[in-house]
């Protein structure tokens, strides 16, 4: 029996991490950031009145927690005291009656507020200028939309945090809604940082990469670029530019002779000193001064060269400046929209259809358009695009670079606020503009009419993907469509590395935030044990070791972890993140197994099915296999099964995808690893001197002593460790 739609979100069995409640939100592992209020003292309001903040924090070695670490299990809230006729109130008034009391206590000043729910979870966080007059406005439920008494029916407590002024609150809020991702609030699901251009200043000879995450290495960072493709492009042409080189340290510090990039003109050696250090370095300035916006000088300079070569008769020098300037051509012709007068800018157009708003993000550096992104930002369908911007805009800058101009499609919601917020946050002056004519107008209606086709494009795969699920739901006998289907499938070699893989589906497709990777503990050195079709005690079943490659113990393993993680944490069910339909990547084998899990854990109201490979692996001849019914196939047009396969070849590559990395990092545990005394650190030290563990265990005294790092005790101690006998 499959459960019906409206579910909560609260905890991910799946992962453990605390979600408030929020329908249909992708499971995201995020961390609070910083808000920047380095001289704000905020205050906790309590049924007892205002008190310091850090006051009620608890204390660790690192300092006082930061205000967007507050929680309920830290304060006391406000909690309302049980009407005397309980029963007799609905729970809109109980709700109204719980903000009530609270106002009472509450200052006339700029903070922060929480409702919160039954079972503490973060139903709103909102910012107030004056907080008693803010939050006094929801006492009034007659005169509140649908919305908004949906929320106070279910508030049964309520927190706060006074701040200096209504900026360090609209900072706070940001923080905290990312954190807490409260249901009521408009959600940037934003789980992956952009990529960058990075060229190096570590090193003597410079290197140019893809970087992602924090810029905590030595160098010149340019971006951020849209995706990882447009990064990819931009750094095959500057390789063919300047004839930079892309190989990691290791590498590099390696080679004896130069390697394919060289030969295709995409590397200038100077690994093994085909150009020299000065030379090499007047490139590296040429790219970061074309990556900086100055590539009309950079280009009129190459062009210098050129001519000057030519009438020097060195037609070979000429032809290799010839293509270098046609690489930087075809970077600048692939900037799709350039506009004058625009530097540094982010813009964003928002449109809206069908209870549905699509950001769309364009980035522009150095006067290039370095790619777009479309959001589909979680909100209450009655909410304003202005609103909605608004939020969207002082989440998504929560971690990421602040440019100077900000181009909008539509005005934000407390526009100089926003402004003032941001330019707090960057340290240097925002400007929030909604240019109406001109050039820059031309730019926002380009960026209205990608996010048309976005959302349009979004629209038309979810009506499709409801399709498949209601048609998946009837050829499985089930009850309604699937919300959350969770597929599994196991990948190994012999038994070693053996990982299990699970990949979840639903209405918006493949939800990869909510994918796990489960390594099998006992799937090496251990006995054999009995399959799965016979009685197995269920505590045994998770517990016992079996042989190497089995298959059925590897699948009930994987399930009964997952599953009994399930029922420790959220055994209500109240999280959203249980499946509605569990598919098996097997046959009868794997479902007789499935079945047992869910009989050992007491849990009979999941569906599950498997699905079996055709003869000779034959794709679209694929057997089904349902409990308490005989297999069946499809018909080999039949779009149910073209899901089906898609479904298990997902789960399939992110099982092998996974055992390859397993088996990867089971390669990178080398004979180091066995060193007494060999950290992290000193083995990468090792590794990009010498390239390679083998060549470690080579190496001579007097070489190991002159790694970085590498004192002569320690050198001794590797030096032994590779060279006692017996």
């Amino acid at each position: 029996m499959v459960r019906s739609s409206g579910k909560r979100r609260r905890n991910d069995p799946s992962q453990g991490g605390k979600r408030s409640a929020m329908p249909n939100q992708d499971s995201l592992d995020r961390e609070s950031t910083s808000s920047g209020l380095s001289e704000a003292s905020p205050k906790w309001i309590g049924p007892d009145g205002p008190a310091s903040l850090e006051s009620q924090q608890p204390q660790s070695d690192a300092g006082p927690v930061p205000p967007a670490s507050v929680s309920q299990s830290e304060t006391e809230p406000a909690t309302a005291p049980a009407p005397p006729e309980e029963d007799q109130l609905t729970r809109l008034e109980r709700g109204a009656q719980v903000i009530a009391n609270a106002v009472k206590t509450l200052p006339g000043a700029p903070g922060v507020y929480r409702m919160l729910s039954e079972e503490g979870d973060a139903l709103y966080v909102g910012k107030a200028k004056n907080l008693k007059k803010r939050v006094n406005s929801y006492t009034g439920v007659g005169k509140l939309p649908y919305r908004l008494k949906r929320m106070v029916s279910e508030t049964v407590s309520m927190e706060f945090v006074t701040t200096h002024t209504e900026v360090e609150a609209l900072l706070l809020e940001s923080n905290l809604i990312k954190r807490l991702m409260p249901r009521y609030n408009v959600l940037l699901r934003d789980d992956k940082s952009f990529p960058y251009i990075l060229v190096t200043g570590d090193k003597e000879t410079a290197q140019i990469t893809k970087h992602r995450g924090a810029q905590n290495r030595d160098g010149d960072y340019f971006g951020p670029f849209a995706d990882a493709t447009a990064v990819n492009m931009t750094i095959t042409a500057l390789e063919k530019a300047f004839l930079l080189r892309s190989c990691s340290d290791g590498v590099f510090n390696n080679r004896k002779r130069p390697c394919l990039l060289y030969q295709i003109k995409r590397c200038s050696a100077p690994c093994v000193d085909r150009i020299s250090p000065e030379a090499y370095s007047e490139l590296v300035e040429q790219a970061r001064a074309f990556l900086s916006g100055r590539s009309q000088r950079v280009q009129q300079d190459l062009v210098r060269q050129m001519e000057a070569a030519s009438e020097a008769m060195d037609f070979e020098v000429a032809a290799e400046y010839r293509d270098r300037i046609r690489a930087l051509a075809h970077i600048q012709s692939r900037q799709d929209v350039n506009v004058a007068g625009i530097d540094n800018a982010d813009i964003f157009a928002a449109h809206a259809d069908a209870g549905q708003i699509c950001i769309q993000v364009f980035f522009f550096r150095a006067g290039r358009n370095y790619g777009n992104r479309a959001y589909f930002p979680s909100h209450d369908k009655t909410l304003e695009i202005d609103s909605v911007l608004s939020s969207f805009l002082s989440q998504f800058y929560d971690n990421k670079p602040i440019p100077k101009l900000i181009l909008t499609s539509h005005k934000p919601a407390d526009l100089d606020l926003l402004s003032e917020a941001l330019s707090f946050r960057s340290e240097h002056r925002v400007e929030i503009a909604t240019p109406q004519r001109g050039d820059k107008r031309k730019i926002i209606e380009n960026a209205l009419q990608n996010a048309r086709q976005a959302l349009a494009r979004r629209l038309a795969e979810s009506s499709s993907q409801r399709r498949l699920l209601e048609g998946l739901a009837e050829a499985l006998g089930l009850d309604s469509a699937p919300e959350r289907i969770e597929v599994y499938d196991n990948s190994h070699i012999q038994g070693s590395n053996a990982y299990g893989g699970m990949i979840v589906a639903g209405l918006d497709g493949f939800l990869k935030s909510s994918y796990r990777k489960f390594a099998i503990r006992g799937a090496v050195n251990s006995p054999t044990r009995e399959k799965p079709d016979q009685a197995v005690d269920g505590a045994a079943a998770n517990d016992e070791a079996f042989t190497p490659g089995d298959d059925y113990a590897m699948m009930r393993e994987v399930l009964h972890r997952r599953l009994s993680r399930a029922l420790k944490e959220d055994p209500e069910r109240r999280s959203g993140q249980w499946p509605d339909l569990i598919l098996l990547d097997g046959g009868k084998g794997q479902l007789t197994v499935g079945l047992e899990v869910l009989e050992e854990l007491g849990i009979d109201d999941l569906a599950i099915a498997a699905v079996a490979k055709g003869p000779d692996r034959n794709a679209g001849r694929e057997r089904i296999f349902v409990p308490d019914k005989p297999s069946f196939m499809l018909g080999p047009r039949d779009p149910v099964l073209y899901f089906i396969q898609r479904l298990r070849d997902e789960a399939h590559r992110f099982a092998i995808e996974t055992h390859r990395k397993g088996r990867s990092k089971s390669r990178l545990r080398s004979v180091l690893d066995d060193v007494p005394g060999i950290g992290a650190k000193r083995k990468k030290a090792l590794l990009l001197h010498f390239g390679s563990a083998g060549a470690v265990s080579r190496a001579g005294l007097s070489d190991l002593e002159g790694v970085e790092g590498i004192n002569k005790a320690v050198a001794r101690k590797i030096y032994d460790h590779f060279n006692t006998l017996g």
